[in-house]
C-alpha cells in the first residue's frame, strides 16, 4: 500500500482544514487509518484512527471535539477534518495504514506511512 498525504497549508487559529490521504492497491478496507503528527523537537504523536469499515473512531484528548477522521473505502481515501485549529495544531501530519494490532495509538502498529503534509497555524 502507497500512501499520499494531502491538503495541508497555512491557516489561521480558529480556521479549518480537510487532511486527504489516498491509498494504492485495492485492499485500503483492509487496513485500520491512523492520523498522527510531528511538530519541531517533538516525537509523533497520535491524533486520530479509524476502523476498517469506519465504525470504531478514536481520538487524542487535544484534538477531540474539534478534529474527525473519516473514511471512504469506495475511493481508498482517508480524512481528517481539522476545525477550530490552535497555534499548537502546527506539525506535520502523516497519515498511517495497520493491517492489525493492539494499540493503534502507536506508531509501532502500523505497516505503511505516508510521506506527510505541513499544517501551520498561526495566531
Amino acid at each position: 500500500v502507497q500512501l499520499q498525504a494531502s491538503g495541508g497549508g497555512l491557516v489561521q487559529a480558529g480556521g479549518s482544514l480537510r487532511l486527504s490521504c489516498a491509498a494504492s492497491g485495492r485492499t485500503f478496507s483492509s487496513y485500520v487509518m491512523g492520523w498522527f503528527r510531528q511538530a519541531p523537537g517533538k516525537e509523533r504523536e497520535f491524533v486520530a484512527i479509524i476502523g476498517y469499515t469506519g465504525s470504531n473512531l478514536n481520538y487524542a484528548d487535544s484534538v477531540k471535539g474539534r478534529f474527525t477522521i473519516s473514511r471512504d473505502n469506495a475511493k481508498n481515501t482517508a480524512y481528517l477534518q481539522m476545525n477550530s485549529l490552535k497555534p499548537e495544531d502546527t506539525a506535520v501530519y502523516y497519515c498511517a495504514a495497520a493491517k492489525s494490532g493492539s494499540n493503534y495509538r502507536s506508531p509501532m502498529v502500523y505497516d505503511y506511512w505516508g510521506q506527510g503534509t505541513q499544517v501551520t497555524v498561526s495566531s
